[in-house]
């Protein structure tokens, strides 16, 4: 089975709204929404997880329940990766087995592609996870001291990471596991934490428009592309 989990539990702060960002309207829809779509549209998704505060839980409900298939809710954490735990632990509860695949994206890219879908899950099916990149543009300076360059990383050999990020469900749970409380809330990215931890991480393809929602421009962004597009 392949399990999507949409994480929906942050705040958004950068973005100067008084709602979470993943709630704001557009177009009459909020952006959660056009996620969850993506997803269900790819038809390669068998049940849904949406981690979020169960305060928002009435609020999208009419925006899921007509999904054929089935949807539960995960409590957020303390930190995203305790978010994504959770998550995995609902999933083995509902009879989740190691292979499945769980695939983790951001509530804030609601324009993610049936392909990039496509391309993360085939990457982990074949490996141990995936997660969707770009690749580097401008040239990348290291600098040890903060002020002068110490090192010009290869540029080819540079991958901007995107979600959605994939993860064979028996692997990534039994690292969380084996972690104190304290070593999941330093992660900063799933996948570095599935690498770190011994697993095969596969470099699957992004896309541009799959851009996060994080400033006041990007919002604008996302709402010229679904008025001039009809999302």
């Amino acid at each position: 089975m392949n399990i999507a989990v949409i994480l929906s539990g942050g705040i958004g702060s950068r973005m100067g709204s008084n709602i979470p960002k993943q709630y704001i309207m557009v177009a009459g829809r909020p952006i959660i929404s056009y996620c969850i779509d993506k997803f269900v549209q790819s038809n390669e998704i068998d049940a849904l997880v949406i981690a979020l505060d169960k305060q928002w839980i009435d609020f999208i409900q009419p925006y899921v329940v007509m999904l054929q298939l089935p949807v539960y809710y995960a409590e957020p954490g303390e930190t995203r990766q305790h978010t994504i735990y959770n998550a995995l632990k609902l999933i083995r509860s509902h009879g989740g087995v190691d292979d499945d695949v769980v695939i983790i994206h951001d509530s804030v890219r609601p324009l993610v592609s049936s392909q990039v879908i496509h391309d993360c899950i085939c990457g982990c099916i074949a490996n141990d996870a995936a997660i969707a990149t770009i690749s580097v543009k401008d040239t990348i300076y290291m600098s040890a001291e903060g002020n002068c360059i110490t090192d010009v990383p290869k540029r080819s050999t540079l991958h901007a990471g995107q979600t959605p990020e994939a993860f064979k469900l028996g692997k990534y749970l039994k690292i969380h596991e084996e972690r104190s409380y304290e070593e999941i809330a330093a992660v900063t990215g799933g996948a570095e934490f599935a690498f770190r931890c011994g697993m095969k991480v596969f470099l699957s393809k992004g896309e541009e428009i799959n851009f996060k929602l994080t400033t006041p421009e990007d919002l604008e962004r996302f709402e010229q592309i679904v008025n001039s597009n009809q999302l």
